[in-house]
């Protein structure tokens, strides 16, 4: 049986020096440089001189193998092989403590950074464990057998027990549950599953035992998608870490080049000693490297990627994330997104003669033959009232008007104006049909043979959590704007009422387009939300798309962020994360720029020696790393 238990390896005493092998390392080359430092006051000249060397080669192995590695691969020169050369520079000198020290805080900078990575990793190694390997297949005798879940295939039924995971996507055909969904959504209350209600992968069953079918492959299915989603995320960069690690090479032959003239030029130009050049070209080699400036991105974007996964925000890479913090204004879908998507019956009348249950009932038993959703909610509603079995009738269909149905010998006709007599309807009840479509409502009409004896009016509701959103957003300063394919009355009603800034009636998809070509043109960086096939084209055109969790997976495909929970205020978190982790990155780049700086010129004017040289450049890059980091924390 896959439980959550099994899926989780038991931990060893190895298991956390393992995972911080680089950090132990770092540690461990700090305790020998203690030591060769204490020889070496004991005038223990050469086992001084040993330890040093091997917290040289202990500390500084991890960076120098990733910096002589990516030298050859890459073809490019890169901050480790400056590292490498300042603490042979500073040996060769004479200044073994002040050469080790630069490989134990370069050595601890770099761990902090692998840890950086590691933690914004882990949202994907947590997911992985949450796969379930094996699943319990129904066989058409009614035998069950437990296969491994690469050999499953779509529409085949499986039995998922209590204490299990949903072994892929699919739908229950059997039995009554709870499912804890909170792999998929964030959401931690478990969300109950009756018949052909949807599953998905890698979600538990908390209850009772279900038999469900498959409908989807293992490679197509949501919790695949969130894995590739965030997977991708963590290796596209954004324009300014790409930037930084093209200027970073660059950068690096300047420095070099720079030593190479610092080896003679003051000697001949300035009058120092060859002693004194030498180690001031060692010291610029340190002071110059642009450590923290390469640091001072990626820490933070991988941090605010793995923060944005944890509540449900999956980005496709750092891109979108600048993209979010510059965005001026959101375009958003109505149907779905806005509201609800399902229409609900909001105002019910009924002929003065007529008793308003027998009439409701009567209503829902001609509706309940319909699949159409304004007759599912009707039916809805009917059972709402305490209306219950409603029994089958001879219907007949009129596509495009509504629908004509004989009932103990009557004819009843239910649907539009022009198929129940127009004059008729909207002069019923005091003309009150007028009333709720001027509301944005759509208004369906029930007529028997003394005339219109019910008047329903249905809306689709605005979503509560989307109110507050749009307020949200607002107060950061972006505008609203609602593309719908609703006619002008409809979309009126609903942009009031959901407190949009503007909004644009009766949209085709290659209206939509158009439309969000506009805005871009107004505002240059405008944000799209939708969940529909009918939005892929515009979610693509926004320089920033956001789908809905439960869109469809076109829809999933072309956004750029994904909204997990089918939640409208992570758009305003995202803005506001955006707008930290651009303020974060503002201030590593200045702060290290001026640290740079200073040093380099304390350097030339003989201020700073080797060992506050190191002190002042790795601990920039530290503190720089550190203040990436603080983009984990979810008070935004």
């Amino acid at each position: 049986m896959t439980t959550i238990t099994e899926r989780k390896s038991t931990p060893t005493f190895l298991t956390p020096i393992l995972t911080n092998a680089e950090l132990v390392a770092a540690l461990f080359s700090g305790i020998l440089i203690l030591i060769a430092w204490l020889l070496g006051n004991a005038q223990q000249e050469t086992s001084s001189i040993i330890f040093y060397l091997l917290a040289f080669a202990i500390g500084g192995y991890a960076k120098a193998k990733e910096g002589l590695i990516e030298t050859f691969k890459e073809k490019e020169l890169n901050v480790e092989l400056l590292m490498i050369l300042a603490a042979i520079g500073s040996s060769i000198i004479g200044y073994w403590t002040e050469g080790a020290i630069l490989i134990f805080i370069f050595a601890i900078s770099g761990a902090l950074e692998t840890y950086t990575m590691n933690k914004s990793k882990k949202e994907i190694s947590s997911l992985m464990e949450l796969q379930p390997e094996e699943a319990l297949r129904l066989n058409n005798d009614g035998t069950t057998s437990r296969i491994a879940v690469s050999e499953l295939v779509i529409g085949n039924q499986l039995v998922v027990k209590p204490g299990e995971r949903v072994p892929a996507d699919g739908k229950v055909i059997s039995g009554t549950t709870a499912i804890d969904e909170s792999a998929i959504s964030g959401e931690s209350i478990p969300v109950t599953k009756q018949l052909h209600d949807e599953l998905f992968a890698g979600t538990v069953n908390m209850s009772g035992a279900i038999t469900m079918e498959m409908t989807k492959a293992n490679k197509d299915s949501l919790f695949q998608k969130i894995i590739n989603l965030v997977q991708s995320a963590q290796d596209e960069k954004s324009p300014a870490q790409q930037f930084i690690e093209r200027f970073e090479s660059t950068y690096v032959k300047i420095v070099l080049v720079a030593v190479a003239f610092m080896l003679f030029l003051p000697h001949f130009l300035l009058g120092w000693d060859w002693n004194t050049t030498f180690y001031r070209a060692m010291v610029l080699l340190v002071v110059a490297s642009p450590c923290a400036l390469v640091a001072a991105i990626m820490p933070a974007t991988l941090a605010a990627i793995s923060n944005g996964a944890k509540v449900g925000i999956l980005f496709k890479g750092g891109v979108h994330l600048e993209n979010v913090s510059e965005m001026k204004a959101i375009a958003l879908d109505k149907t779905g997104t806005l509201t609800t998507g399902k229409p609900v019956v909001t105002d019910f009348f009924v002929r003065s003669d007529l008793d308003r249950i027998s009439t409701l009932t009567t209503l829902a038993t001609i509706e309940g033959q319909s699949n159409h959703p304004l007759a599912q909610a009707i039916t809805a509603f009917a059972k709402s009232e305490g209306i219950g079995h409603l029994p089958l009738i001879h219907i007949e269909d009129k596509p495009g008007f509504g629908i004509q149905a004989t009932i103990e010998g009557e004819t009843v006709l239910v649907g539009k104006p022009d198929f129940v007599n127009k004059n008729d309807a909207f002069s019923f009840y005091n003309g009150i049909a007028s009333s709720l479509t001027e509301e944005g409502k759509t208004v369906i009409f029930m007529r028997d043979e003394k005339g219109i004896a019910a008047v329903a009016a249905l809306k689709d509701t605005v979503r509560e959590e989307a109110k507050a959103a749009i307020k949200h957003l607002q107060s950061l300063g972006i505008k609203t704007v609602m593309l719908t394919g609703d006619n002008e009355k409809t979309a009126s009603v609903i942009a009031k009422e959901a407190g949009i800034d503007q909004y644009i009636a009766e949209c085709l998809p290659e209206t939509k387009v158009k439309h969000m070509k506009e805005l871009l043109k107004e505002h240059s960086f405008v944000g799209m939300v939708g969940d529909g096939i009918n939005d892929a084209p515009a979610l693509a055109t926004a320089t920033t798309g956001f789908a809905m969790g439960e869109g469809s997976d076109v829809a999933l495909e072309t956004a750029d962020i994904v909204l997990m929970k089918n939640d409208l205020s992570k758009i305003a978190y995202s803005v506001k994360m955006s707008r930290k982790m651009r303020r974060i990155v503002k201030q590593n780049i200045v702060f290290s720029i001026t640290v740079i700086a200073l040093l380099i010129v304390s350097n030339f004017l003989q201020v700073v020696d080797l060992p506050l040289g190191v002190i002042g450049h790795e601990g920039s890059t530290i503190l720089v790393i550190l203040n990436g980091l603080r983009m984990l924390n979810r008070n935004i």
